[in-house]
């Protein structure tokens, strides 16, 4: 029984070597680092950090949903086991108090303490550190993701990062050099890759070292009240600077794989030398293109531009923002709202693809890698353009509405047979309310456009064939091209969305004459030639 399981993973490991989705040319690349045997370690280490001073964030589901899929690609390639790190750099000092956290005015005798040492304004958990971790897990579990939680307050604390600290203090010199050369001239006077933690008042210090020794691994300064101090680099009492931090983990953990985003690529060099100082051969990186808003601006957490994680799955599934993030990582991608519904169409699109294509075909499709191979079939039966042009034109409010539509054209579809379609129409209602209705703008027809949304009317009142969306996709064709020409069918459609939908843009007309109605099209036929609508 178990030969024809070997045979498809034989084949399957076979195609996924020549694939040429980006995930399994990643997973390639990792591969060749153990080319002549799998690591000491046991395993190959993917990681992906997180900033705690603030919420996970639309960029956090990115990476870790990228990193997923390549992880996921390595492993069809490879019988090497994979772990996944979320590492929490949660000892970084608070530089400014956040502006949307109740009780922010308590905050602020905790600047510059590591995150894990200022109170939770929320009241929930030990500290903020540990308030904004916990979000953080709970948001990879919401998704399903299997990864170790790394917390950096225990990992320095813990002794599990003393050795690299130790080897840091005796290659000090090394790494400052290469730190130094990225300088300005100012910086240099001061620079330290060590930032001591204030033995009495738990700050982050950002102070200049008079001694680094060496052989007794500590470091000797003064603080900011010229008091001198002699502290340990191992047992939590000093952080690395985030730079060196960055390649010390890498070296701490001997990391295989780290993807991040445009903006670290100047500094990847750095990451990487420090590491190999330090003992560690530098990982692969996959450096990805950052997500712009609709006016092409970098989307920015403070500034709050863009689409947040919560906003997107307020108006369509996780699993369409997964398709977002697999589309193109290595290009500037505009992330606003009105990509939203195409993400949503396009990824049921494929999931329909997927179950005809041949084994190629499904490493190549997104949906594989989105669910790991282990794909569901669409029940989308209705797209959600046309739900959304559905809720337009019946003014729904509720998801009950859409479903009176839904199943007079698929008299088999129920909310429990069909969740992803019952889930859809909620989505529909929401995206109509906040984006669709307050942008509704009707206009009367020409009159050449009068003439035939007239002959249109008349032909759909007389119909006796299937009212199939293709049926009657043919009399939107047929009158198309007697009143506008074949050229000119874009300025016919464009007339029954404007006039008869008050969008710029909308849905195949046949299909939605078919969800909406014939009869009910005709009444809306009329209110507009009777002016009704503008």
């Amino acid at each position: 029984m178990a030969a024809p399981m070997e045979n498809n993973m034989s084949e399957l490991r076979e195609t996924a070597l020549t694939s040429k989705a980006w995930p399994f040319e990643e997973a390639r690349r990792i591969l060749k680092r153990y080319a002549k045997g799998a690591p000491e370690k046991g395993y190959v280490l993917f990681e992906t950090g997180y900033g705690p001073s603030g919420l996970p964030h639309i960029g956090t589901f990115g990476e870790v949903a990228r990193t997923t899929m390549i992880k996921r690609a390595f492993e069809v390639i490879s019988d090497i086991p994979t772990k996944l790190i979320c590492f929490s750099d949660d000892l970084d000092g608070m530089r400014k108090v956040p502006g949307n956290v109740p009780n922010a005015e308590s905050l602020h005798d905790h600047l510059q303490k590591p995150l894990t040492s200022v109170p939770d304004p929320f009241g929930t958990h030990d500290s903020f550190g540990h308030h904004n971790n916990a979000m953080l897990r709970r948001f990879l579990d919401t998704f399903g993701f299997e990864y170790e939680f790394y917390s950096a307050t225990e990992f320095y604390g813990s002794g599990q990062f003393d050795e690299i600290l130790k080897r840091a203090c005796e290659r000090y010199d090394e790494i400052m050099e290469v730190m130094l050369k990225s300088l300005r001239e100012e910086r240099r006077q001061t620079y330290s890759i060590f930032l001591p933690i204030h033995p009495e008042t738990g700050r982050v210090l950002y102070v200049p070292m008079k001694k680094v020794d060496a052989e007794n691994h500590s470091i000797t300064f003064d603080d900011e009240d010229g008091k001198e101090w002699t502290l340990p680099v191992t047992g939590g009492n000093v952080k690395l600077q985030w730079k060196p931090d960055f390649g010390a983990r890498w070296a701490a953990l001997e990391v295989d794989f780290e993807m991040y985003g445009k903006d670290h690529s100047t500094n990847t060099p750095i990451y990487d030398k420090i590491c190999r100082i330090l003992g560690w051969r530098a990982p692969e990186h996959f450096t990805y293109e950052l997500f712009l808003d609709e006016n092409g601006q970098k989307i920015s957490k403070t500034s709050g531009n863009g689409v947040s994680i919560d906003e997107w799955l307020t108006y369509a599934s996780s699993e369409s923002l997964a398709y977002f993030m697999y589309q193109k990582p290595k290009t500037a991608k505009r992330m606003h709202f009105d990509v939203i519904p195409k993400a949503m169409d396009e990824y049921h699109q494929q999931l329909r693809a997927y179950h005809g294509q041949d084994l190629k075909g499904q490493l190549n499709n997104p949906v594989w890698h989105i669910h790991g191979g282990d794909v569901p079939e669409s029940k989308m039966v209705v797209p959600f353009s046309m739900l959304l042009n559905l809720a337009s034109v019946a003014s729904a409010h509720d998801k009950e509405t859409l479903w009176g539509f839904i199943r007079r054209y698929a008299p088999d579809a129920t909310p429990q047979t069909h969740p992803d379609l019952d889930a859809a129409a909620g989505f529909a209602v929401k995206y109509y309310e906040d984006f669709v209705e307050p942008q509704k703008v009707f206009r009367a027809p020409s009159d050449a456009e009068r003439a035939a949304l007239e002959e249109f009317r008349g032909k759909l009142a007389s119909w006796d064939g299937e009212t199939t969306g293709e049926a009657l996709q043919g009399i939107v064709f047929e009158v198309g091209r007697e009143h506008f020409g074949k050229e000119n069918m874009r300025d016919w459609f464009k007339a029954l969305y404007e006039v008869l939908l008050g969008a710029s843009q909308g849905p195949r007309f046949g299909g939605f004459v078919a969800l909406y109605g014939v009869e009910e099209t005709v009444a809306l036929i009329d209110k507009a030639l009777a002016g009704e609508l503008v």
